[in-house]
C-alpha cells in the first residue's frame, strides 16, 4: 500500500465518433491545402519550377509521415495540423530560392549561374529562419502537453525535412537536367507573376513615425480591452470539466447552459457553467464546461457531476437516454457524452506557469540567436520588440472578440501553442529582411543607411507577400475545414501571419534602422 493516496487531477477521454470526425476534418484540410499549394506554385512560377517544388513537398510529406510512423506516433488532429503547417512553411524555402534566382536572371546571368547563386544567396536566410522555428518547436515540445507536443514534434520533423528537400533535392534536380541541356529556358515567371511587385521603391522608413503612433494606439486599446473584458480562459488555466454532449435534436447552447446552471445553483456549492456549439459530429453537439466541485477529486465526484448534467438535461426532455447510456462514449441514441476532460486547479496552475515560461524562453532564445548571428543589438531589439507587439496584439484581439464570434476563442494550451508558433513563423519574416539588410551593408557600405534599409525591404517584398499568402492559404483550409477542435488555433495563426508580416516591414526594420543609425553615428564620432 502506498503511503499517500493517488488522485487523477487531469484526464481526457474522447469517443470514437468525435475522434473520427476530428481526424476526417483534419485530413480533408490537409488534402485541400496540399492541392491548392501545388496549383499556386505552378501558376506563379511556371509548370516545371512549380512541379519541382511540389515534388519536394510530396517527399517532405512522406518523409515526415515515415518518421512519425517509425516512432509509432498516434495520428492526432494536432499532429495533422502540424504537418499541414509545415507544408505551408516549407514553401517558404522554395519561394526564397526562386525569388533570388529571378533577381540573378534580371541581372543578366545565365540560368545555370543564376540558379547556383540563387541557392547560395538564399541559404543563410533559409537556415536562420528554419533554425528559429526549430527553437520554437523544441520549447513547445518541452513545455507543452500531449496535443501540443504532438504538434511540435510533427512541425519540427517537417521543418527539418523541408530544409533537406528544398535546399538539396531540388538543386540536384535542376543541375541534373541543366547538365543535359534541358530546362534551359526556365524564367520562373508566368503571366500572373511577371510584373508582380517588380522594381518597387517604397520609402518605408519615412512612415516609421506614423506607424509607431498607430502601434501605440493599438497597444493602448488592447490594454483597455484586457483590463475591462479580460480573456475567456479555458479550463487549462482555470481548472474545470468539459463534456461534449451529443443530442438527437437541435438544441441551443444558451438553453443547455441555462438548464445546467440552474442544477448547479440548486446545489448551493458554487460553480459556473458555459456552453459552446460543436459541429464536427453527425448529430448536434454542445460542449458543457463547469467549475462545479473541481477542487474535489475521486471517481465518485466525477460521477456526481456527470449525473447532475444528465439529470438536468433529462428532466427538461433534452435527452432521452438513461444515465448508463448517457455516459457510454459509443452510444448514439437518446443523447450521450462523446468527450470528457478534467483539469484540476493544481494542474491549471502548472500549465499557466509553463505557458508563461515557454513564451519568455522563446523570446529570449530568439533574441540571443539573432544577436549571435547578426552581431548587432539593432536587429535583436527590432526583432524582439516586433515579436512582443505581435504577441500582445493577438492576445488583445482575443480579449476584444470573445463572445462575439461564432466559435470559441478560449485562451488554453492550444492558444499558447499558436502564440509560440506565431513567434517562430513571424521571426522567419524578420530574419529574411534582416539577412538582406546585412548582405547589402556588406555589398554597399557607402550607401545611405535609410535608402539601404528601404531597398532591402523592397528586395524581399515579393518573398514576404508570397510566403504569407501560401501560409494563409493553408491556415484558411485548416480554419474552415479542420473542425472546431483546431479552429481557435488556426484563427490565432491567421492573425499572427497577418500581424507578423506587417510588423516585419513597418516595425522591426524601422526599429533596427533607428538603433543602427544611432550606433553608427556614435562610432563615427568616436573615430573622429
Amino acid at each position: 500500500k502506498m503511503p499517500a493516496p493517488t488522485n487523477i487531477v487531469s484526464e481526457e477521454t474522447v469517443g470514437p465518433s468525435l475522434g473520427a470526425a476530428s481526424i476526417q476534418a483534419g485530413f480533408t484540410a490537409c488534402v485541400v491545402a496540399f492541392v491548392l499549394l501545388m496549383i499556386f506554385m505552378c501558376a506563379f512560377y511556371g509548370f516545371i519550377p512549380g512541379m519541382v517544388a511540389n515534388s519536394a513537398l510530396i517527399i517532405n510529406f512522406f518523409f515526415t509521415f515515415g518518421v512519425l510512423t517509425s516512432f509509432q506516433a498516434a495520428l492526432t488532429l494536432s499532429g495533422l495540423a502540424g504537418m499541414v503547417l509545415s507544408l505551408g512553411m516549407a514553401v517558404d524555402a522554395n519561394v526564397l530560392i526562386y525569388e533570388r534566382t529571378k533577381e540573378e536572371l534580371r541581372a543578366g546571368k545565365n540560368l545555370k549561374q543564376a540558379l547556383a547563386d540563387g541557392y547560395g544567396n538564399a541559404f543563410s536566410a533559409i537556415f536562420d529562419s528554419n533554425l528559429t522555428s526549430i527553437i520554437t518547436a523544441v520549447i513547445l515540445y518541452y513545455f507543452g502537453t500531449g496535443p501540443i507536443r504532438g504538434f511540435a514534434l510533427t512541425l519540427g520533423i517537417g521543418i527539418v525535412a523541408s530544409f533537406f528537400t528544398a535546399v538539396w533535392l531540388t538543386r540536384i534536380a535542376y543541375e541534373h537536367f541543366l547538365d543535359r541541356d534541358k530546362w534551359t529556358k526556365l524564367t520562373f515567371t508566368t503571366a500572373l507573376s511577371k510584373k508582380f511587385l517588380t522594381d518597387t521603391n517604397f520609402a518605408f522608413m519615412r512612415i516609421a513615425k506614423k506607424t509607431a503612433i498607430l502601434v501605440a494606439v493599438l497597444i493602448v486599446a488592447g490594454a483597455v480591452s484586457l483590463g475591462v473584458r479580460g480573456l475567456q480562459r479555458g479550463i487549462d488555466f482555470t481548472g474545470g470539466r468539459n463534456y461534449v454532449v451529443e443530442f438527437e435534436q437541435k438544441v441551443s447552447p444558451e438553453q443547455v447552459k441555462e438548464v445546467v446552471q440552474k442544477a448547479v445553483d440548486a446545489k448551493g456549492q458554487g460553480g459556473t457553467v458555459s456552453t459552446l456549439a460543436i459541429v464536427t459530429t453527425q448529430n448536434p453537439a454542445v460542449r458543457i464546461s463547469t467549475s462545479y466541485k473541481i477542487e474535489q477529486n475521486g471517481e465518485k465526484v466525477d460521477q456526481e457531476v456527470e449525473q447532475l448534467i444528465w439529470k438536468s438535461l433529462h428532466d427538461q426532455h433534452l435527452i432521452k437516454a438513461d444515465y448508463n447510456t448517457f455516459k457510454d462514449r459509443d452510444n448514439h441514441k437518446g443523447g450521450s457524452i462523446i468527450s470528457a476532460q478534467k483539469v484540476g486547479p493544481s494542474v491549471a496552475a502548472d500549465l499557466t506557469r509553463g505557458a508563461v515560461i515557454s513564451v519568455i524562453l522563446s523570446l529570449a532564445a530568439i533574441f540571443i540567436y539573432i544577436l549571435a548571428r547578426f552581431r548587432s543589438v539593432a536587429f535583436s531589439v527590432g526583432a524582439i520588440c516586433a515579436l512582443a507587439v505581435d504577441t500582445f496584439l493577438i492576445i488583445a484581439i482575443y480579449s476584444a472578440c470573445w463572445g462575439w464570434l461564432p466559435f470559441s476563442i478560449e485562451v488554453d494550451q492550444t492558444f499558447i501553442g499558436a502564440i509560440l508558433t506565431v513567434i517562430g513563423y513571424s521571426i522567419n519574416d524578420k530574419v529574411v529582411v534582416f539577412d538582406r539588410i546585412r548582405e547589402n551593408l556588406t555589398l554597399f557600405p557607402t550607401r545611405d543607411t535609410e535608402k539601404l534599409f528601404n531597398d532591402s525591404i523592397n528586395n524581399t517584398l515579393t518573398r514576404t507577400i508570397m510566403t504569407s499568402f501560401t501560409t494563409l492559404l493553408v491556415l484558411l483550409c485548416i480554419f474552415f475545414l479542420g473542425g472546431d477542435a483546431i479552429r481557435s488555433f488556426s484563427f490565432a495563426m491567421i492573425l499572427g501571419v497577418v500581424i507578423g508580416t506587417l510588423s516585419s516591414i513597418f516595425l522591426a526594420a524601422p526599429i533596427a534602422f533607428r538603433i543602427y543609425k544611432k550606433r553608427s553615428a556614435k562610432k563615427a564620432i568616436a573615430k573622429a
